[in-house]
This record gives structure tokens, sequence and C-alpha cells, in this order.
């Protein structure tokens, strides 16, 4: 039987509902809890670390048009302002997405799906960089008094 997209269908039942969001948070968090770079911005304790990718899981399946789990459990998702405590440069945002791709991928969502995903997942890595590499500013050369 031929599967047949509405324009009403969300990317949430398109790739399965929540087990498919279960599957990418679980691979997303096995792969990157060994990586240096990334690793320390999350929790040490197996329980935090494990509500840390709940909390993953919930808010992609609310942004994807599952259940509003995330919005009853912690609020208003307010990604910026979330992430705000935690150091994150070009170098952490990109293991973060090397990581998330690779998930993605193992999750295996349809080729439009996966697409979409992506591009999601490439805007959020960027817009959570909330640090500038010393090099790149002009005033740490001259004792930061320009």
């Amino acid at each position: 039987m031929l599967a047949v997209m509405t324009d009403s269908e969300t990317l949430y039942e398109r790739v399965g509902g929540e087990q498919f969001f279960e599957t990418l948070t679980r691979h997303f968090y096995d792969t990157m809890s060994d990586d240096q770079v990334v690793r320390p911005l999350y929790p040490d304790e197996a329980e935090a670390y494990e509500t840390a990718r709940l909390q993953l899981k919930w808010f992609l399946m609310q942004y994807w048009g599952g259940p509003p789990v995330y919005l009853q459990r912690r609020g208003v998702p307010a990604l910026r302002r979330r992430h705000a405590p935690y150091v994150i440069g070009a170098r952490e945002s990109g293991a973060w997405l090397h990581h998330m791709t690779e998930a993605v991928k193992a999750a295996h969502p349809g080729a439009e799906e996966e697409a979409e995903l992506l591009t999601y997942f490439e805007m959020a890595a960027t817009a959570l960089v909330n640090a500038v590499p010393p090099a790149a500013n002009p005033g740490a050369a001259h004792g930061g008094d320009c």
C-alpha cells in the first residue's frame, strides 16, 4: 500500500511519531557522550543526563507537530534563554551538529524529512552560538580599549 502525504500531516506523523524521536535522541546522546568538545556542556550524573535527553525529545516532538509534552512539563521552550548559561562557540556548535546529523541519518527518516530536520538543526546550532573566539574580537589585541 502506498502512503499518501496530506497537507495537514506533520513531520511528527510522517516519521512515525514518538518512537522516531526516542530513537533520534537516544542515538544522539549515546554517540555524543564521549565527545570531549560538547559533552562537558551536559550533566555528569546519569539521571540528569537522561532528563536532558528526555527534554530534547519532548521539545522536538512538540516542535515537529506532536503532543505538547515539553510545554506541559517545562513551559515555553525559550531555546536561546535556556542555553545562555553555557559557553557555546563554533567548535561546540559544530560538534553538536555532527552528532545530531549522525543521529538523524541513523533514525532513517525519508529523504524529505531528513532534509527538513537537518536544515532546522543547522539553523539551531548556529543560533545557539554565544561565544566569539578571542582572535575574532578586534579589541582583544589592544587590551580591549579600542
